[in-house]
């Protein structure tokens, strides 16, 4: 029987040279993080294995009724009715190692998926628990594959080395030493000869076949990272007319696909040629011996029969054995990439003293905060500010001047390299993650939303809140009238990332949302940048209503929606180089008042 493959979609060109073809200590230990998964359940794992003896029990039992049956009907003047008994109970035998196995599938089913299940939501998390730097070097549609492949591939671990493999070595053990004890030891000598020689040849030459498997992931995860990247990016395609570029750099991939296939059909050739001639061997040897036995009257026909129709049960299992060990190592490859992820330390982590953020009044202090996130560029340099509790302050500058850093370090996406950022005293570092960002609300520059409905999108900002809450949230942000006129009014599905709505129709999703969650501070990053005069206006003021009495940062592209702000805060260079109220900046007729008139002959021209 011939054991194909499944071939990935994307393979690499192969490097024998780099790639072990030994199973690593990496991989033993992803297989073994699966143990923790299954044995939550272990009433039905330890009823799972006694339903699987029993089948192996009735399975091997199964040859010596049927040498019984064949025996007693070879004698003369035999009665009738010992045949029909032992049929009787060779039938149930049968049915017995169906049903036993049929029970025990049945049983594991639920251990199988919710062990499953318990990977992908660990993994889930842990990607959430991991730094902003850490997604950002990330291609997502690598991870994305290396999820679903690593949970794809535990489940079929499971269950291969569970109910496949042990089952088999079982089968095997318990045969070769009926035919041990029962007749010559030759026979257990050349079954378990032939096994060993049937187990050594397979895992030599699939070893030989799989080396390339870590670049064959690699390279799929590559190709698949591509493939979503371009999607992703379908109008950038369309505006610079690069589907032909877009599709020769699949091409590429799609050649080392051509000829991984055909080195790989080759191989599994010469596997199945060598299978079979070691399976042929065995079975020639032990078919000798018994019908030698017969000619010479110490064994009757019904030990022929059976040790043929023990021959059929071991050496039909051991086709699909082959398979399996092809399988095991794919697995365990693709498990070490998916448990790699989690071994993966999060770069920003609560301290193991962090206690929640305790909020009096909601004061924002920056105190000689450093940050680069590369050593060799440094973004801010000894910036340190005050945002009294109920006040707004305002950050303008010139693009990659680090505003926007700000708002990425108070939300501790990454962690200061000098200095420090207080909330009522405390270092952010100190607290938990989780309460520091609860505690924060912001109307981001570039808004992604979720492909889902518009009224998911807006609830996200308080999933719990109420219909009404997040209808007077969207009325707040203006919102509401659009949303009427859409012919699934709330209903309505973004798209990707929010592709079907405007860029001024996302922010405006963004401000209802942070509204909807009501955090005591407030960051706007932009937030009217994307809008019409018109609407920013009425935004505008909405924002100034819902920025009273909150601690506000807002990180200002246009001038004019600042100059309310208690204090102005002009970078460049990384570093403060002007600050104070609209007019004082204005009487200095500094950084902050040029820029005042450039914006002021853009919007006349």
């Amino acid at each position: 029987m011939t054991n194909r493959p499944q071939t990935p979609i994307i393979q690499p060109m192969h490097r024998p040279d780099s790639m072990s073809t030994r199973v690593t200590a990496e991989q033993w230990r992803a297989a073994w993080s699966l143990f923790p998964y299954i044995w939550r359940y272990k009433s039905r794992v330890i009823a799972a294995f006694g339903l699987l003896l029993g089948a192996k029990l009735a399975s091997v039992t199964v040859p010596l009724v049927l040498k019984e049956i064949v025996d007693s009907l070879s004698q003369p003047g035999v009665v009738l009715a010992l045949p029909l008994l032992l049929v009787s109970l060779y039938g149930l035998l049968r049915f017995g190692n169906t049903a036993f196995n049929e029970l025990r599938d049945a049983l594991f089913a639920r251990v199988m998926e919710r062990a499953k299940r318990g990977v992908l939501q660990d993994v889930f998390l842990h990607l959430h628990a991991q730094s902003l730097r850490y997604h950002l070097e990330r291609r997502t549609g690598g991870l994305s594959v290396d999820i679903e492949r690593g949970a794809r591939s535990a489940g079929m671990l499971i269950n291969i080395l569970l109910f496949n493999i042990a089952p088999t070595l079982l089968e095997i053990l318990m045969v070769s030493g009926v035919l041990f004890v029962k007749y010559s030891p030759w026979f257990g000598l050349i079954t378990l000869t032939t096994l060993a020689s049937y187990i050594a040849f397979t895992m030599l030459v699939t070893n030989w076949r799989l080396q390339h498997r870590r670049a064959a992931n690699q390279a799929s995860a590559a190709a698949s990272a591509r493939i979503v990247d371009s999607l992703l990016n379908y109008e950038t395609v369309k505006y610079f007319n690069n589907e032909d570029y877009e599709a020769d750099r699949l091409k590429v991939n799609l050649k080392q696909v051509e000829d991984a296939s055909v080195q790989s059909e080759i191989s599994l050739a010469w596997l199945n040629s060598g299978q079979s001639a070691i399976i042929a061997l065995g079975v020639t040897a032990m078919m000798i011996l018994a019908t030698h036995g017969v000619v010479a009257k110490t064994m009757t026909i019904g030990d022929l029969v059976l040790v043929n129709a023990y021959l059929l049960q071991l050496f039909l299992p051991l086709n699909f054995l082959g398979g399996m060990y092809r399988e095991i190592r794919n697995a365990l490859t693709d498990m070490e990439r998916l448990f790699g992820l989690l071994s993966q330390a999060p770069e920003i982590a609560d301290a193991p003293d962090a206690v929640p953020l305790a909020i009096a009044s909601a004061e924002v202090r920056f105190e000689a905060v450093d940050f680069a996130y590369d050593p060799r560029r440094p973004i801010l340099c000894d910036v340190s500010f005050v945002v009294p509790a109920g006040r707004k302050v305002a950050v303008v500058g010139a693009s990659g001047t680090g505003k926007s850093t700000l708002a990425r370090l108070l939300f501790r996406f990454f962690d200061v390299t000098g200095g420090r950022i207080l909330i009522d005293g405390q270092d952010i570092r100190e607290v938990t993650q989780a309460s520091l960002r609860a505690t924060i609300g912001i109307v981001p520059q570039d808004t992604i939303l979720l492909n889902d409905s518009l009224y998911h999108n807006i609830a996200y900002g308080r999933p719990e809140a109420s219909r009404a809450a997040v209808l007077e949230a969207t009325r707040a942000a203006h919102l509401d009238r659009f949303i009427e006129s859409l012919p699934d009014g709330y209903d309505t599905v973004v798209g990707e990332r929010g592709l079907k709505l405007s860029g001024g129709e996302k922010q405006r999703v963004a401000i209802a949302r942070t509204i909807l969650k009501n955090p005591p501070i407030m960051v706007f990053d932009e937030a009217t940048s994307s809008l019409d005069s018109g609407t920013e206006v009425a935004i505008q003021e909405e924002l100034v209503q819902i920025a009273r009495h909150r601690t506000t940062l807002v990180i200002a592209h246009r001038l004019s929606t600042i100059v309310d702000a208690d204090e102005i805060l002009v970078l460049d260079g990384g570093r403060i180089v002007e600050r104070g109220g609209h007019a004082q900046l204005m009487r200095q007729n500094g950084r902050y008042a040029e820029m005042w008139r450039l914006q002021l002959r853009k919007d006349e021209a």
